[in-house]
């Protein structure tokens, strides 16, 4: 079998400028035969839980990573058999596709004379791929090793000498991913000898550096001081600690509130208000043959409060262009609604929230909350929102300072609706009521044209008639 009888799936970009996702759950395995389309695997971006098909028909051969690995976008994760590859597949003593540790300049090595490239943009020149020896550098052959190089070469098991490590002041030379897994592992690649052709640091002198972290310090060119990062880890008591890894949803949303927080100047308002007739109109829609079948509850009504506010107020709804220095004011509302799934927090959103009815706003509600506790929110429902309204009052919370979602202007905070004694006709009566918070990108909006908003918001919730004769 040939190499051109075997395809190499590579994780693609399944959301907008993605660079990793990790692989949750593999669902064939080698062996396996597969169809144009059929799902292979689920992994997980730094914005949902995708599934991802298979582009053609064959024969599992590899799976070249195991579950919960991040994967950067781009490597290769499965190899498929096609053609007459698949028909004759045999697992042993047959040409493979490279291995996954092997360095690039590595493979490159074996590669064929004479073989022509087929790509618009790559040259027949066989040296091509050489680099320049580095300036000032003696060619590494030449040198006698030294007790690094010795020590190194024997942990790598590769027998020969290896070259010295960089002197001091130049870049160590490693390909991409070798880079990353040394940040991902804490190693400085100036500790590091390198072993592979002409001074190129591999995968496996990364990971000896972290296996005889002691040896490196003491047997390498000499240096100002020991990298702060190449330390061995922190040991801790893990029957009083635990440690859970920072990725995926979770490590996105962390990076995307620091972002938004020191990014956008906050403002919170706040406003308490009964809302005693809007429970009352919740009610009355559960038994509307119009509602039948479909998710009514007060978030519906706030939510629609919401838009009638919006379209009042239309300058609540605009982002801040950086670049051109501008005020981006929305002629839509793409409403976003905060869900805490077990992956984390995310924010998917209702596209043209502002044009769909009451019945139509329920049940985009309702499918958006079921995809999301089902971990099925695809990447393109949590892009493009403009405002976002995040629910803290089925946790029996009051209210909140929430944290604008980037790029939108506002965020408004929903505490828990409680029966409290309220002055109602001028008696102190028992009465549903809630309290709202919302914050607001300042540079956008100023405190006169939030505080309108905001009062907006309650009034309609305090008499929902206003739904007919504002909307």
């Amino acid at each position: 079998m040939t190499d051109s009888s075997v395809r190499e799936f590579k994780m693609p970009d399944v959301g907008e400028g993605l660079t990793e996702a990790e692989i949750l759950k593999w669902y064939v395995k080698p062996g396996d035969t597969v169809t144009d389309g059929q799902v292979v695997c689920e992994v997980e971006t730094a914005k949902a839980a995708v599934e991802l098909p298979i582009p053609y028909d064959g024969v599992v051969r590899e799976l070249h990573f195991p579950e919960g690995t991040t994967v950067d976008v781009g490597t290769s994760i499965i190899a498929v058999a096609v053609g007459d590859g698949a028909a004759a597949e045999a697992p042993a003593q047959e040409a493979a596709p490279a291995p996954v540790e092997e360095a690039p300049a590595e493979a490159e090595e074996k590669k064929p004379e004479g073989r022509q490239p087929v790509l618009v943009g790559y040259g027949v020149s066989t040296s091509a791929t050489r680099r320049r020896p580095r300036k000032g550098a003696e060619a590494p052959a030449q040198e006698a090793p030294s007790a690094a190089a010795a020590i190194q070469a024997e942990m790598n098991g590769h027998g020969q000498p290896a070259p010295a490590a960089p002197a001091a002041g130049e870049r160590p030379l490693a390909k991409p991913p070798v880079r990353k897994l040394a940040k991902d592992l804490g190693v400085d690649l100036a500790t590091v000898v390198p072993s592979g052709p002409d001074g190129i640091i591999t995968r496996e002198d990364v990971h000896a550096a972290v296996a005889a972290p002691e040896a490196t310090p003491a047997t390498v060119a000499p240096a100002p001081s020991p990298s702060p990062t190449a330390a061995s880890p922190t040991s801790y008591d893990t029957a009083r600690e635990t440690r859970i890894p920072v990725k995926g949803v979770r490590k996105a949303t962390a990076a995307a509130m620091v972002g938004s927080a020191f990014t956008a100047p906050h403002v919170t308002e706040f406003v308490t208000v009964d809302v005693t007739r809007t429970m009352k109109l919740v009610e009355e829609l559960k038994q509307d043959k119009e509602f039948t079948g479909l998710r009514v509850n007060p978030l519906l009504l706030i939510a629609k409060a919401l838009l009638v506010a919006i379209k009042r107020n239309p300058g609540v709804n605009a982002s801040w262009d950086e670049a051109a220095q501008e005020i981006v004011v929305k002629h839509y509302v793409n409403l976003g609604i905060a869900a805490a799934t077990p992956r984390g927090l995310i924010v998917p959103n209702i596209k043209d929230a502002h044009a769909q009815t009451l019945p139509q706003l329920a049940g985009s509600l309702g499918e958006l909350v079921s995809t999301a506790r089902e971990g099925k929110t695809s990447p393109g429902a949590m892009q493009g929102g403009t405002v976002t309204i995040t629910n803290v009052g089925v946790f029996g919370v009051d209210t909140g300072t929430p944290i604008l979602n980037p790029g939108e202007s506002a965020i408004l905070a929903v505490g828990a609706i409680k029966l409290q004694p309220w002055v109602h006709k001028g008696k102190v009566k028992p009465r549903q009521v809630t309290t709202l918070a919302l914050s607001f990108d300042h540079r956008l909006v100023d405190g006169e044209l939030g505080s309108k908003f905001l009062a907006d918001v309650a009034a309609v919730l305090e008499q929902p008639k206003r739904l007919m004769s504002w909307a």
